[in-house]
């Protein structure tokens, strides 16, 4: 007997040591496959921002390339150059290099003669002139000497601000009489890239960070410097004074796609504000320099992806498991009823029992799809009442207007409900919609448009009558990357989610804002309600999770949004508002720069 009890232990750990192997192995799968996807997708979209940036910095650069060659070829440069003593010479062509400043939007223009001296300035009446400042032992003297364009990036030793240097020779015949150099201000593409939400770097040869969205890390370096490269920086006085101290960066793995994995020291100043230690570091060289793009994505929101993955690959393995255990058990138990059956098949009183009992069982079965029904019937019949609402009351006005004879009006209506009409069987279709994901086919959209029909539609809904509602669109907003209809399906839905937050509020506000900032628009939707909690923020965007009352909704309207956003190349997230007391959520679209605009 006491074998028998020791063999059925032995069996029992063995089941629960194999099972709990199964476990770990299906989430280390999971966890794994979905890892590797999510890094591959945020590759390629980190890739397609990074195409935007590298192309902003480059036609940046192209506009004033050309500009030092163009000067040189005047000339009044030349002759100044001959003659630098000749009177009132210097005179004329320091007004002619402040008019081409001006008008190209540079911040200095000078004339160098074969010495490195500055015979003549765009700035030669303000403090940091540069007449009779010798730049000799900077680069771009010495390449434009020697016939090479010459083109560097520095701090300047007399303004003391940095800014990139073009250069060009100024040549009679085969002779070099000199050289013009250009400085250019590109401090406003790193402020621009600071609304983009990631870390964007532009890196020399030497791994030195002259650009950056972020302040702290600007004029730091991506490894230690040599001796040799020190000394080099010294004779060129390249950045000056500034410290060149090395970045806390430590990689942690590199990615099959080339992308390096690094963490943020978290003794590290140069973190600030940001929560993220682990980012996804992409790096591009810029065609035409000996510079490097790196932008940094941070890696949090992949490994939550992979952790869900994992979650849901043993939950799924722990019910099939569960199922396999039932369908045993009921094996079990339909075999000993029928036995139970045949031995007191003569017992009526037990036999009505489990009639009884059975008819009990489906009762509840029942009462538990029903309340199931229900549930989703209010989900979506909240949903539709909206634009049912709106179509009431289009229709409402149509018989008025074509009582009046204004049939263009009653025109306008019939469309208005016909994309209404639209409208309630994308809403419809929206769970499976969710649940296959369907190709969407992105294009050139002025954002004004859909705004103005999102507002007019969910306008129409009685639930809007006592909400304030105002909204502030930028003029000369450029097109952006989306598909016109399900963006007008996400800004209803925000605006009705904004709606039940200010529902309980004395005065309901809620207020629409279009901008772009650097090369994304931004749809911000703000309101005045109780604001979110951390708990909700973090869950905000995960199917099935609501904070409303039950049964007012399945908790999938900004799951989908988020979905559809992010099939767009574009985000979704939520914020405390800064314009109002309660939530913002703002949706971030890529703009269409005009090259890529008339491609389309």
């Amino acid at each position: 007997m006491e074998r028998i009890r020791l063999s059925i232990a032995r069996r029992r750990a063995l089941i629960v040591v194999a099972l709990a192997t199964l476990l770990g192995a299906a989430a280390w799968l999971g966890y794994a496959v979905a890892e590797r996807v999510a890094l591959q997708s945020l590759h390629e979209a980190t890739g397609r921002r990074m195409d935007l940036y590298a192309l902003k910095l480059g036609n940046e650069m192209r506009r004033f390339e050309y500009l030092p060659e163009v000067v040189a070829a005047d000339p009044r440069v030349q002759l100044l150059l001959k003659q630098p003593s000749a009177d009132g010479l210097q005179t004329l062509v320091n007004g002619y290099l402040k008019r081409i400043d001006e008008d190209a939007g540079s911040s200095a223009i000078y004339v160098m003669d074969r010495t490195g001296l500055t015979l003549a300035a765009s700035n030669w009446r303000q403090r940091s002139s540069l007449l009779g400042m010798n730049f000799s032992y900077r680069p771009y003297f010495q390449d434009a000497l020697h016939g090479r364009d010459g083109r560097f990036y520095g701090i300047g030793t007399v303004s003391g601000e940095p800014g990139c240097y073009f250069s060009s020779t100024v040549r009679d015949g085969d002779q070099a009489l000199g050289v013009v150099a250009v400085k250019v201000d590109l401090e406003h593409l790193d402020r621009g890239w600071a609304h983009s939400g990631e870390k964007i770097l532009v890196a020399d040869s030497n791994g030195i960070v002259f650009l950056s969205s972020d302040p702290a890390w600007k004029f730091k370096t991506l490894r230690s410097l040599t001796r040799e490269t020190i000394g080099r920086l010294a004779v060129t006085r390249q950045y000056n004074e500034a410290t060149l101290e090395p970045l806390a960066l430590r990689e942690v793995s590199l990615g099959q796609d080339g992308s390096a994995i690094v963490d943020v020291g978290t003794d590290s100043a140069y973190r600030q504000a940001w929560t993220a230690s682990t980012f996804v570091v992409h790096s591009r060289a810029l065609a035409g320099t000996d510079w490097r793009m790196l932008v940094l994505a941070d890696i949090g929101p992949v490994r939550a992806t992979a952790r869900r993955s994992a979650e849901i690959s043993v939950i799924t393995l722990v019910l099939v498991m569960f199922g396999l255990a039932l369908r045993h058990q009921r094996r079990t138990i339909v075999a000993q009823g029928h036995a139970v059956s045949a031995a007191l098949r003569e017992i009526s009183e037990r036999t009505r029992a489990e009639e009884s009992l059975r008819a009990t069982l489906n009762g509840h079965v029942h009462t538990a799809k029903m309340a199931v029904l229900g549930q989703m019937s209010a989900s979506i019949t909240h949903e539709l009442n909206q634009p049912l609402a709106a179509v009431q009351t289009l229709s409402d006005n149509t018989v008025e207007l074509l009582e009046r004879g204004r049939h263009d009006e009653a025109k306008e209506n019939l469309r208005m409900i016909a994309r209404t009409t639209a409208h309630m069987g994308q809403i419809t279709g929206q769970l499976k919609k969710f649940a296959r994901r369907s190709e969407v086919e992105s294009e050139p959209v002025q954002i004004p448009a859909v705004i103005n029909d999102a507002i007019f539609l969910v306008r129409q809904g009685q639930r809007f009558r006592n909400v304030r509602l105002d909204s502030r669109i930028a003029s000369g907003l450029p097109l952006a990357l989306c598909e016109a209809s399900q963006l007008e399906q996400v800004i209803v839905n925000l605006l009705a989610n904004a709606v039940d937050a200010v529902e309980r509020q004395a005065d309901p506000a809620i207020e629409v804002i279009v901008e772009q900032r650097g090369a994304l628009v931004e749809i911000e939707v703000h309101d005045n309600g109780g604001g979110l909690s951390d708990t909700a923020r973090g869950h905000l965007f995960e199917p099935f999770y609501t904070t409303k009352e039950q049964g007012v909704g399945l908790g999938l309207g900004l799951a989908i949004s988020n979905d559809i956003v992010c099939r767009f190349g574009g985000t979704l997230r939520a914020e405390a508002s800064s314009r109002l007391v309660g939530a913002v959520f703002i949706v971030s679209l890529r703009a269409v720069v005009l090259e890529e605009a008339d491609h389309a």
